[in-house]
């Protein structure tokens, strides 16, 4: 059996977020629970998300050395980057919808999808443990307008929190947040809160799943895996034999491995030997995605699978700027939806990421982080050092009292 090479492991172990978007429309497979029907995700939506999908996948890996792992979550980002867009104007928002595939729906029609998202994705499948959630964090003294607050709310449920940036535990209440979403598996979104941080948006998504057909321990063997140097080195190397979800490509093979009851699934995608995982990466999109779902039937097969764990954060200011949104993280940022005065920008959008892969099931998490700053701070002038005074009359340029004060004495 071919290895599976590092950057298509953690890509399809990706795919796994991906169904978050598209589960309402499954493809004829018996083990699809009905208990999915609560969840409404319209065509358009479930289609140009996807789209968002791929291309933040390309762009990842155009921005990554080669031999890195990656993996990322298009639904944590994409919610994320929902709740910002309700709080942009003019041609911010017009350039966040559209690096979101968003042109052709109305913001309250994308909002009521997430709104949808938030209420029924946790509960599509009882057997496998999913969480969203999402929080605002503002500085204390920064005046948040009530109608974003209040969208950000009822639509993507979030907690509104306003918190002393100076505290030097600041930083350590949202770190704890994302913490306690994601299980204890990543618990350090936020570095520093600058002086002109205003407000973070968070989400964070957590997902636990057994296989519906486990591996078997003790079928686990050492084997070699090739890496893009050419060497290689020893994994533990899952291996099953049974029938399958598959479907052959002139350059990939891809396999669905199903969770639970079915509804949530991670479908891998092998390069052939005369191909590579950057090619396949470059070569996929909706259209051959839809295909891969509709093509794939059932038949008996013979896989391997490596087990691994792997961490990983990633900025997303240059991929974001280069999917359509430039101005968002610029002085021309219009986000008078968060203030109506104005003068802020996005500071980063930043994401970190975590997924185990074992004979029992995938444990996966992901939270997404968006720092927003003021796009000028007054510099504070301390007169912690000698001054001088003057004391005048403006109207006839009189002045009436000159000082220096180089140790300062009250009574």
């Amino acid at each position: 059996m071919k290895t599976l090479s590092p950057s298509v492991k953690a890509a399809a172990a990706g795919m796994l977020l991906l169904t978050a978007l598209s589960c309402t429309k499954p493809v004829d497979n018996p083990q699809v629970d009905s208990t999915a029907g609560a969840l409404r995700v319209s065509g358009p939506f479930a289609t140009q998300t996807t789209d968002f999908a791929f291309d933040l996948m390309k762009r990842v890996n155009e921005q990554e050395d080669k031999g890195l792992n990656t993996f990322v979550s298009p639904l944590s980002l994409h919610i994320a980057l929902g709740m910002l867009l309700n709080g942009a104007k003019a041609q911010t928002a017009q350039e966040i919808q559209k690096t979101l595939k968003l042109d052709a729906q109305t913001l309250a029609e994308a909002n009521q999808t997430y709104a949808n998202l938030m209420e029924n994705l946790p509960g599509v499948d009882p057997k496998v443990k999913i969480t969203l959630a999402n929080s605002v964090w503002y500085r204390n003294n920064f005046t948040v307008e009530t109608s974003f607050q209040d969208v950000l709310r009822q639509s993507f449920k979030a907690e509104v929190t306003p918190l002393d940036f100076t505290s030097p535990t600041a930083k350590d209440r949202i770190n704890q947040w994302a913490s306690d979403q994601t299980n204890g598996k990543i618990k350090n979104v936020i570095q520093e809160v600058k002086p002109e941080h205003v407000l973070f948006l968070l989400n964070a998504l957590y997902f636990k799943g057994d296989w519906k057909t486990q591996f078997k321990a003790d079928q686990t063997v050492d084997m070699p895996f090739k890496l893009v140097s050419g060497s290689t080195k020893n994994v533990k190397m899952m291996r099953m034999s049974a029938p399958l979800r598959r479907v052959f490509r002139p350059t990939y093979t891809a396999f669905e491995l199903p969770y639970a009851n079915g509804n949530f699934a991670m479908t891998v995608l092998l390069p052939n030997a005369n191909s590579s995982a950057d090619a396949l990466i470059n070569s996929l999109n909706t259209a051959e995605w839809n295909a891969v779902q509709k093509d794939m039937t059932e038949g008996a097969m013979d896989i391997g699978l490596p087990r691994f764990t792997l961490e990983y954060e990633i900025g997303l200011n240059s991929i974001l700027s280069k999917m359509g949104m430039p101005t968002v993280f610029t002085d021309a940022a219009d986000l008078t939806g968060i203030n109506k005065n104005g003068g802020l920008k996005v500071d980063f959008v930043k994401q970190n990421t975590y997924v185990a892969v074992d004979e029992k099931g995938t444990e996966a998490a992901a939270v997404t982080s968006i720092g927003v700053v003021v796009t000028s701070v007054p510099v504070a002038y301390i007169c912690d050092r000698p001054f001088l005074f003057v004391i005048h009359e403006k109207t006839s340029g009189t002045v009436l009292f000159t000082g220096k004060i180089v140790d300062p004495q009250t009574n």
